[in-house]
């Protein structure tokens, strides 16, 4: 049995994970939101980028973390090589952590294009204009070609089919809070097989 309460308390860990990001919304100067995500080449280097974590979607063995890229990026390849990857939450101001691991699938559906068309016009623009992780001759080439887009694609540009979503279905989940003398919280969550979570606490 595990002793969680207070901040730890609940018997989901998704439910947990979005009260820590609301709270976090409240104190965090910017982007509250951001994941540092981890990926390998296929040679088995990591790679580790910030990405904005947009929605935590579900419960219980249902439940994902979703965000979105360009399919032709850097990030997007490994995932699709490997079809796994990892990211961790950290929020200096509330002294936590959160660390996922899992397996990912692209949401590139009705849910991406809603989300798409939810942005910036310049940052719909954007999304055709870039070719991520590709080599890029100078910043005037890049907004050379922003114009292009803008001129082709007008006011109301569709989603690229180069750019969309990933959905992270964690296999663990594990909550980190700061204590005094690095006798740090931790809890980790971890899948009991198709039927839900079991957390147990660990060592700081």
């Amino acid at each position: 049995m595990s002793d969680r309460s207070g901040i730890f308390a609940g018997d989901d860990p998704f439910d947990l994970a979005r009260a820590w990001l609301a709270e976090a919304e409240a104190s965090e100067p910017n982007d509250p939101n951001a994941i540092a995500l981890a990926t390998v080449d296929a040679e088995g280097l990591p790679n580790v980028r910030m990405v904005l974590l947009k929605e935590i979607e579900g419960q219980g063995t249902d439940g994902a973390f979703l965000f979105y890229t360009n399919y032709g990026s850097v990030k997007a390849v490994e995932i699709d090589q490997s079809g796994k990857a990892a990211f961790v939450m950290h929020w200096k101001s509330l002294r936590r952590q959160i660390r996922v691991r899992g397996t990912l699938t692209r949401e590139d559906g009705a849910k991406a294009d809603a989300y798409y068309a939810s942005r910036s016009l310049k940052s719909r623009l954007g999304a055709w204009a870039s070719h991520q992780s590709q080599p890029l001759a100078s910043r005037a080439a890049l907004l050379a070609e922003v114009a292009r887009v803008t001129a082709d694609k007008g006011i109301s540009p569709p989603r690229p089919p180069f750019w969309g979503g990933y959905r992270l279905r964690p296999v663990e989940i594990e909550f980190w809070a700061d204590g005094a003398f690095r006798l740090h919280d931790r809890f980790r969550w971890c899948r009991a097989g198709e039927t839900g979570w079991q957390a147990t606490r660990l060592s700081p």
